[in-house]
């Protein structure tokens, strides 16, 4: 079974002007599409022949001889021949309406529903931004049938596409009193690596730690990706837990170095990582590569010791850099958080950190900002996770025990290596892909038969909301962290000495990078007071909370959750 693509260079490149994770998985996905598919052909579905010629060229310069056949608009229905679309997006409601047109077209005259012409089979990237969620809103009232799918790249995602499309579902059950519906498949696919690109020899790890500037008595912790404390992971956890492990008396003179290989957008957010690291790890040697540069990426595989990433944000939803660690055959240290949920095994190939974000209800206004448009999509990634926190005292125990054992960074490393070449590698993932459409092929012919379509349980799911496509982001991404405070969480202070507490809480809001999410700080002088609150003893959340009565409650329990980010209080175990 093979599938046209749906093929615009730009997609499938990272070469273009602004790369985004999506271009290097639409890169990847096609290396390892023809390399690895079965298909006795290759179709494109393109927007105009000069991207045919392009696909062709790709096609060739992969050795593969199979005969190359193209399809755009003015011949549409001709992908009835190959059966199967796929769109490297979430969109496919828009495709769905083009293929009802241009299957009418090809069976004009026949008792053949034109919905099962050809199936869709999408994927979803990021799915916060307002097209993502309108694009997977519209599923629902688009002609989407039971043999479409969209590829969901984790089950954190899952739960949020499957959260997201119930809303809408209520909303128009609500509002027409609708009562049939079509859902498409939404099958649980990671995205896929080349495993032998993060094989290094012993020549070039020596190498790239010279390059470095690391000897034998040091550690080099590897973060791969954008450098958007905004947008991707903010560093500032991270950047406290090495301080904090690299104090350690177990290290025994042991040097610590950060290697950060990404690229920062602008001048403001590099100033800002360097204030960050200047003030959170003083102790930390901290370097940074050109990421999109192929031999300082090399570099930073080769030449690290453990790799971290400890994601905070509601735009991820798989994260390709921890299963190229493992490949490389680095211990990971991640954040419990999203698609890493699915591909680390805690204790295994590294160490999963807890995260807590807000309870549903808590961020309605953030999705009121963002829908009107008071905040773009970068403020409002950035006022959520300003509110979601990773625990650093974990990380800074992860990091140690990596630290000083030799042997727990071989074992976790082959552990990870091992399992990013069973079942991460595209040669894996392509022949699930290809599994995957052959089902959706035997759902469509079986509705070409029976001329309707086939039945779909719907998601049972119980939320509503005024614009289901804009839903609070602690609801929609719920699943994403380990868990959420209750009234019986004990909060305490994590330094004893009060007024060391109070210094700190003023210093880190005067940090660039804290203190652009005005919105959500809380004010200096409540906080000063929440501190003061728990200076003697930790207290539950309910008891914490019963010490305001005039302020409204909920803000203050989210203020909590910003205190606990930053590493001034803590949830006391």
């Amino acid at each position: 079974m093979t599938a046209a693509i749906y093929y615009h260079p730009e997609a499938y490149t990272t070469s273009g002007p602004k790369l985004m994770g999506r271009n290097a998985a639409g890169e990847s996905f096609l290396r390892g599409f023809l390399t690895h598919s079965q298909s006795k052909e290759f179709w494109a579905q393109v927007q105009n022949m000069d991207h045919a010629k392009h696909f062709a060229q790709t096609v060739q310069s992969f050795a593969r001889t199979e005969p190359v056949k193209a399809v755009d608009k003015n011949s549409m229905p001709a992908l009835a021949e190959v059966g199967m679309v796929y769109y490297p997006g979430p969109g496919i409601g828009e495709h769905a309406f083009h293929r009802a047109l241009a299957g009418a077209a090809g069976v004009a005259g026949k008792s053949t529903n034109p919905h099962t012409a050809w199936s869709l089979c999408g994927i979803t990237h990021t799915t916060s931004s307002a097209g993502a969620m309108d694009a997977l809103a519209n599923l629902i009232t688009a002609p989407v049938q039971p043999w479409d799918a969209v590829i969901c790249t984790s089950t954190a995602v899952k739960n949020n596409v499957e959260r997201l499309l119930q809303a809408q579902v209520n909303y128009l059950q609500e509002r027409l009193g609708v009562s049939k519906l079509s859902l498409p498949l939404l099958p649980v696919i990671p995205l896929g690596i080349h495993t032998q690109d993060f094989v290094f020899s012993d020549l070039q790890k020596s190498s790239a730690r010279q390059a470095i500037g690391a000897d034998n008595n040091t550690m080099v912790v590897l973060f791969m990706g954008r450098l958007s404390f905004h947008a991707k992971a903010h560093p500032l956890a991270m950047y406290q837990a090495l301080q904090k492990a690299s104090q350690s008396t177990k290290l025994q003179g042991q040097k610590v170095v950060l290697v950060e290989c990404g690229w920062h957008a602008n001048e403001f957010i590099d100033k800002a990582y360097q204030e960050a690291a200047k003030l959170a790890c003083p102790d930390v040697r901290v370097i940074t590569l050109d990421g999109r540069k192929t031999s300082d990426r090399e570099t930073a595989w080769a030449g690290a010791d453990v790799f971290c990433s400890l994601s905070d944000n509601i735009q991820e939803t798989f994260g390709i850099v921890p299963i190229e660690a493992m490949a490389a055959g680095l211990p990971v240290v991640v954040s419990d958080w999203d698609g890493y949920k699915d591909t680390v095994r805690h204790e295994i190939d590294g160490f999963r950190i807890a995260t807590t974000m807000p309870a549903a209800g808590m961020a309605a206004d953030l999705a009121y900002r963002h829908a009107l448009e008071i905040d773009n999509y970068d403020m409002y990634c950035g006022h959520t996770c300003s509110l979601i926190a990773v625990d650093i005292e974990a990380a800074a125990l992860a990091f140690e025990k990596l630290f000083v054992s030799k042997e727990l960074r071989e074992s976790m490393g082959a552990e990870g290596r091992t399992r990013a070449q069973q079942v991460y590698d595209w040669r894996v993932i392509i022949a699930q892909y290809e599994g995957l459409w052959a089902e959706q092929q035997r759902l469509r012919m079986e509705a070409q038969k029976a001329s309707r379509p086939v039945n779909y349980d719907k998601v049972n799911l119980l939320n509503t909301a005024l614009w289901p496509a804009r839903l609070d982001p602690f609801y929609a991404f719920g699943s994403y962290s380990t868990f959420t405070f209750s009234d019986n969480d004990l909060i305490g202070l994590v330094h004893s000495d009060v007024n060391l507490t109070l210094s700190l809480m003023n210093t880190y809001s005067n940090l660039k990078m804290i203190n652009y999410a005005t919105y959500v700080l809380p004010p200096i002088d409540l906080a000063n007071r929440i501190i003061m609150v728990v200076s003697s003893q930790p207290l539950t959340v309910e008891k914490l909370l019963n010490q305001f009565n005039t302020e409204n409650k909920q803000q203050i329990n989210r203020h909590l959750y910003w205190l606990i980010k930053y590493g001034v209080l803590k949830i006391v175990r």
